[in-house]
């Protein structure tokens, strides 16, 4: 192919290459770091927006390689999952160059640009094609990209113009090999788990690095007999096994994909898959590459888009926050950000590089050379069993990396409420032994502090289920490590038949179910007004203390109000006797009564185990510190799977 090419701006001081010749590029070993994919056919707009910046016009997609743009028309890749992140290859690998390769069949120009850390735009360079088919390359340095930055190109097509194997490459070898095994950890979702397998061994080019795709089947609803399975097992091949066990929690399932990945096959990495994802499989592909290429061995977490919004960055990447014990978002990162409303050009939030803790396990990569070394997750059932991984890789020297443009969508969090239904016992229980662990604080920091707010504010808000299963965790956390193996397959059933004895434990399909709520509509607007100062919101929390010095005043049969799960908040139910509330999933209601009994006797209890918990910290510190190496040994699991 013959090209012209076209000067970099003199806004672009950086030294890069000139279109490299077919002849050269047909010569060149190199290696694929990353597709530009197309969207699928009937993909949305908004999940085109993912892949395709068609701002000047549709382009027309046969398949995942292949994109026609209209003469006259512009086409940019300056998105998602077809930007290069430059600035985490340039932090994280050995690499010191990348090239990108697109072959065009017809008259065209591209152009390629890079983004800095603030996310200014600057052009780099670009070539105009005469109409021939053939490859054309850029070879582009990461240098720039320190603090952050991404590459991506623009194609202008003067006649109707057919792009095809665009991707980015590196024309060194990676520095390890890799043979990847795959781990779902899966309950009750046999579906979705077999629509995840089909997505993987429907691409020839991620299946090249797979060498095993393990199953923790742990739901008596089997993967096996799911309508769909004999062709994915089929496909698959003596590549999958499925493991049957009870349920362990997710940190039962995915230790157990990975004791199988240590002790049954020869892979040098494993990725966790969660069963209830929609996956984009090249993401598989890019992980595993990217760890090859790392200087040192390294944790590579996939983002999180949301499943039910799927043009939406709901998670770009997490940390622990020390002081207080809790995970959230890493600095500098953009929450819910819409791809379909603020094109990567645009959003200049999204150009910095985001430094993690850890990743959580929808999708994560772990070398075997990490598992070997620090040996498998902690027996917590679910809950910070991801963070803790990622703390613990950390601290032998294995960092982890959350690489954009590696994703899956996953239901978000803002459609669950995971802190105050049943799974607030593992959530306490595991935050307190996770910062046992880990935390740099002689007694935990603020942490317990921290603690005592969140039981007098569910307190308050009148979910006694809530509070009464915080204290659950706080006694098994003093009873100390040697009983987390024994109630890794009692402690749901158990915490579920506690919760249940409550009334807010309860859900209600609907609050027909319920007397009509006594308080107008207008006085309840009034009361979702919220404190704004020191004074008015010492006030109103001094008012809701005082208000369970009396009994509730004859609403225990019909709540005076029906709230909204998004106006359940604790200023307005502290001045209520009853209320329904409506759950965050959507899938019905909780009757919640005002007890003072229950009230103060809870409360008291809640001071007298943190008090406690505050007390015998060092003490618990060096416990669970000592036993770490036996409760995450494959020696321990064993044990656990073969009962």
């Amino acid at each position: 192919m013959t090209t012209t090419p076209i000067e970099n701006t003199p806004s672009s001081p950086e030294r890069v290459s000139e279109p490299v010749s077919s002849e050269l590029a047909a010569g060149r070993a190199t290696t694929l770091l990353q597709r530009c994919l197309m969207p699928r056919q009937g993909d949305p707009l908004k999940v085109r927006s993912l892949y395709l910046d068609e701002t000047s016009g549709r382009a027309t997609c046969p398949d995942r390689g292949t994109a026609t743009v209209q003469a006259g028309r512009e086409l940019s890749f300056a998105t998602y999952f077809n930007a290069f992140p430059a600035s985490y290859w340039r932090r994280w690998t050995a690499l010191e160059n990348v090239i990108l390769r697109v072959e065009v069949d017809g008259r065209c120009r591209i152009d390629v640009y890079r983004s800095k850390a603030n996310g200014d735009v600057m052009h780099v360079t670009g070539a105009a094609t005469d109409g021939t088919t053939g490859p054309l390359e850029f070879e582009l340095e990461l240098a720039p990209f320190s603090d952050g930055g991404w590459y991506w190109f623009d194609v202008t097509a003067d006649d109707s113009v057919s792009l095809s194997n665009a991707g980015w490459y590196a024309a060194t070898a990676p520095l390890r090999e890799a043979r990847l095994s795959v781990g779902i950890c899966t309950f009750n979702r046999p579906v979705d788990c077999v629509a995840a397998l089909e997505a993987l061994s429907s691409d020839p080019v991620v299946m090249e690095k797979v060498s095993h795709v393990i199953v923790a089947d742990q739901g008596n609803k089997k993967v096996v007999d799911a309508p769909r399975f004999p062709g994915v097992a089929e496909a698959l091949g003596d590549r999958l096994r499925v493991l049957e066990q009870g349920n362990l929690g997710g940190s039962g399932g995915f230790a157990r994909t990975m004791h199988e990945m240590l002790t049954a096959t020869d892979a040098t990495h494993h990725v966790f898959l969660d069963d209830d994802i929609l996956i984009e499989p090249d993401s598989v592909a890019r992980a595993v590459t990217f760890a090859q290429y790392t200087t040192h061995p390294t944790l590579v977490g996939g983002q999180m888009l949301a499943l039910q919004d799927r043009s939406v960055l709901h998670s770009m990447g997490e940390v622990v926050e020390r002081e207080k014990f809790f995970w959230r978002n890493a600095p500098n990162t953009s929450y819910g950000h819409d791809f379909s409303r603020t094109t990567l050009r645009e959003a200049t939030a999204l150009h910095r590089r985001i430094d993690v803790d850890y990743n959580g396990w929808w999708m994560c990569l772990i070398p075997r050379q990490v598992a070997e070394e620090i040996g498998l997750p902690l027996p917590v059932f679910i809950k910070w069993d991801d963070a803790e991984y990622g703390l613990r890789a950390a601290s032998a020297g294995y960092p982890t990396v959350t690489l954009p443009g590696v994703a899956i969508w996953h239901l978000s969090w803002s459609d669950k409420d995971d802190t105050a239904d049943w799974q607030a016992y593992f959530h306490w229980r595991n935050r307190l032994i996770v910062a046992a662990l880990q935390s740099p604080y002689r007694h935990g920091g603020s942490l317990l502090r921290d603690l005592f707010k969140w039981d007098l504010k569910y307190l308050i808000m009148l979910q006694y289920s809530a509070t009464a299963l915080h204290q659950r965790a706080y006694e098994d956390f003093l009873a100390g490590p040697e009983r987390l193996y024994e109630l890794l397959p009692t402690a749901l059933p158990e915490v579920r038949k506690q919760q249940s004895g409550f009334d807010d434990g309860r859900v209600l399909k609907s609050t027909s179910d319920l007397p009509l709520p006594t308080m107008s509509p207008v006085k309840a607007e009034k009361m979702l007004k919220p404190p704004t100062n020191p004074m008015t919101i010492s006030r109103t929390l001094a008012g809701a203390l005082a208000h369970n010095l009396f009994p509730a005043k004859g609403h225990e049969e019909k709540p005076q109000l029906n709230v909204a799960a998004q106006d359940a908040r604790w200023f307005l139910l502290a001045r209520l006797d009853s209320a329904t509330v409506g759950t965050a999933d959507g899938r019905g209601v909780t009757y919640r009564r005002r007890d003072p009994k229950v009230f103060w006797g809870l409360l008291k209890r809640s001071l007298a185990l943190e008090w406690q918990i505050y007390r015998r910290f060092p003490a618990l510190r060096r416990a669970y510190r000592d036993a770490l190496p036996e409760l995450t040994s494959p020696q321990a699991w064993e044990k656990v799977f073969s009962a």
